[in-house]
């Protein structure tokens, strides 16, 4: 393909924001298409990311021809089904992580992507981030291997709100969404499936109906394990704090930053083509589009994650 990928984006949230302001910086890619519930809000960022076409149905972008791929960055509740729906319209689609928040919807949308061969890929924006990338070349390269990772990841969210600070439609949840980074990553950074996980929760939140906290333990068939602590109680730091605790060093990511052990900070810029999780992200579903080619965080290679989530919601759920 070497027209230029005209996209639909659905969501102009925060995260959609996001894929925005990545996509100005890749050739060769122009959004056309922008759905959000919310007209007026969706019409002001329209305006200012020259999207002509502005809509509430995902189905009136569907039906435009020229669209060729769509990114989802919707509640996780529609994520399955939406991107079910653009792959049936013959769309290529990204879909922000998590895939599904049940087992059941990550292997439907896996099986139509095998059955139409278009590229679907979920946002496991982990394994783009420069940091991460660092430590995986490290990795393939044969310097570094996980004995240990030891992650936090912290928010103060006991209302519904987003990225930006306003009201969501719609409740997070730690295991389906936020532990998914981080058991998707150690697998994906261990490059060894894996065969033992656990957790346990707190309360459950009476107006949310979430548990705020959680602590889930991971191993992987190399024998490298993993101790992932989440709240959404936390006043600070936020984020997610990943520590490689490895054969020949100890690295500490904090976002696009990283540390080693010493707390030196190691220069990440010339990894990749720029910073930005979301750019690199963005530039790898388009660049397995014209190349027509699997991407890095394809459904197919992220599918084992969403099968440790419902065996830790099982778990969970018979405690």
């Amino acid at each position: 393909m070497s027209k230029t990928i005209k996209v639909a984006l659905a969501g102009a949230g925060a995260f959609g924001i996001k894929h925005l302001d990545g996509i100005r910086n890749i050739d060769g890619v122009e959004v056309v298409s922008l759905i959000s519930r919310d007209l007026d809000k969706t019409r002001e960022v329209a305006a200012k990311y020259g999207v002509g076409h502005v809509t509430t149905d995902l189905a009136d972008s569907l039906a435009l021809p020229e669209v060729d791929a769509v990114i989802l960055c919707t509640p996780t509740q529609m994520h399955a089904d939406q991107s079910i729906q653009c792959l049936k319209a013959g769309k290529h689609v990204q879909v922000e992580i998590p895939l599904a928040d049940t087992l059941k919807g990550a292997d439907e949308v896996a099986a139509l992507q095998k059955s139409t061969g278009l590229v679907a890929m979920v946002g496991h924006t982990r394994r783009f981030n420069p940091s991460h990338q660092w430590v995986h070349n490290k990795i393939t390269a044969g310097e570094f291997n996980i004995q240990q990772m030891d992650v936090q990841t912290y928010f103060f969210r006991r209302t519904n709100m987003n990225a930006l600070g306003q009201p969501r439609s719609w409740t997070d949840h730690l295991l389906w969404h936020h532990a998914a980074h981080t058991v998707d990553l150690f697998a994906y950074q261990a490059g060894s499936p894996i065969v033992q996980a656990n957790a346990i929760q707190g309360p459950i939140h009476p107006t949310l109906g979430i548990a705020m906290d959680m602590s889930i333990q991971l191993r992987a068939a190399n024998g490298a394990i993993c101790t992932l602590s989440l709240s959404f109680n936390n006043e600070g730091p936020l984020g997610t704090f990943f520590r490689y605790i490895g054969d020949t060093g100890t690295y500490i990511a904090r976002y696009d930053d990283l540390f080693n052990g010493k707390e030196e900070q190691i220069d990440v810029s010339k990894v990749a083509v720029s910073m930005n999780g979301i750019e690199l992200q963005d530039r790898e579903f388009f660049a397995a589009i014209r190349e027509g080619r699997e991407p890095n965080s394809s459904v197919g290679k992220v599918l084992p994650c969403y099968q440790v989530l419902h065996q830790l919601e099982q778990q969970l759920n018979a405690a």
